[in-house]
């Protein structure tokens, strides 16, 4: 992706989370000039990777295939400094827009439907090999209620509506057609996108990027080591 790809989706963002109602944490408005100046105290956000994160999955065709998003808050598997046993997500899926399918081996998820569009969400079961079981049914839990669906079918989601995703859950996402770009929210255990995804078929998770033009926003990926004494 080019820089300047990575800057107009994020402020693409912005404008949907206000429209909404929704507003960001501090750090995802910081420029790259004041992260220069973040010592030790902010490394929960460096280690934890929180903060901005756009991704094409290595396709080269975000307006296709894609996802913005804001990771709010999480803990660390890895590192038991941080205690935290969940995760908060901020999603925006633009209407055309795909996010591929895929499961995770330990995450349990509730996607919720923020504002705007529709939100489609098409489920599989694992058929324990992990391949899509094209077969069995799929149990839904989407707010409170439990039914189950033919695999394959595409749950719809509209604002305020949720539903819970668990490990070994093949899901994707789309927008449905006429309804508009989607603000979703996701409320999980903690997040580990460097390990707990499986796409099918394989993709990638972050974009190499051309730098056509200054950043923007940093991205959870490259923010500075701080040079301050650690607290």
């Amino acid at each position: 992706m080019k820089r300047s790809e990575v800057n107009k989706y994020i402020k693409e963002m912005e404008q949907l989370a206000k429209e909404n109602g929704f507003h960001i944490p501090p750090f995802c408005n910081w420029t790259p000039e004041e992260w220069q100046e973040k010592g030790h105290e902010y490394d929960e956000i460096r280690d934890n990777m929180l903060g901005w994160d756009i991704t094409d999955y290595g396709l080269g065709d975000f307006e296709k295939v894609g996802f913005a998003l804001i990771t709010l808050r999480n803990g660390n598997q890895h590192n038991p400094k941080y205690k935290k046993v969940y995760a908060e997500k901020l999603l925006m899926l633009k209407e055309g827009q795909h996010s591929p399918m895929h499961f995770h081996w330990v995450k349990s998820e509730d996607i919720i439907n923020r504002g705007g569009g529709t939100l489609i969400i098409h489920v599989y079961n694992d058929d324990g090999n992990e391949e899509l079981d094209m077969v069995n049914d799929v149990l839904v839990n989407m707010d409170g209620r439990s039914f189950y669906v033919p695999a394959g079918t595409g749950v719809e989601l509209k604002p305020g509506e949720s539903i819970t995703l668990w490990p070994h859950q093949y899901h994707d996402f789309d927008v449905k057609p006429g309804t508009g770009d989607v603000l979703i929210g996701e409320v999980s255990m903690c997040n580990d996108d460097n390990t707990d995804n499986r796409f099918n078929p394989p993709v990638g998770r972050f974009p190499s990027i051309e730098e056509d033009e200054a950043p923007y926003r940093l991205l959870c990926n490259e923010y500075p080591v701080a040079e301050l004494e650690r607290i």
